[in-house]
């Protein structure tokens, strides 16, 4: 190997090095909402209105180090599904990388609820 292609190999390798770098600390946020959202899943919401349910994923997040600004309680959810109730939250984050050129990584999860919530926002 010469040293102008070692070069281009450091390279190549830096480049997908610092790509993962500034992905992956979003992917692991997610993970922590993933949890958050799988421990509500185990509770039941008889009678919580879903702005108390959305406050209690939220306050679940800042135990997992989700960051207050990248989940806003209009992005969580309460929807019916074909298997009853579901906590849906679905997100986007921009992730600066090189100059004007941004990562822009979708994120959603949606987990079936129990009980009955009542109908107030």
């Amino acid at each position: 190997m010469t040293l102008i292609s070692f070069l281009i190999l450091l390279l190549v390798v830096g480049f997908f090095a610092y790509m993962a770098m500034k992905l992956v600390p979003a992917y692991t946020e997610f993970m922590g909402v993933q949890k958050a959202m799988n421990d509500m899943a185990t509770e039941n919401f008889e009678g919580k209105t879903p702005l108390q349910i959305r406050n209690d994923l939220i306050k679940k997040m800042d135990y997992q180090y989700v960051s207050d600004g990248t989940i806003t309680p209009d992005d969580i959810t309460i929807a019916k599904g074909e298997q009853g109730l579901q906590l849906q939250v679905a997100y986007d984050k921009d992730i600066p990388f090189i100059s004007n050129i941004d990562f822009l990584v979708h994120f959603e999860k949606s987990v079936p609820i129990q009980g009955n919530v009542a109908a107030s926002q």
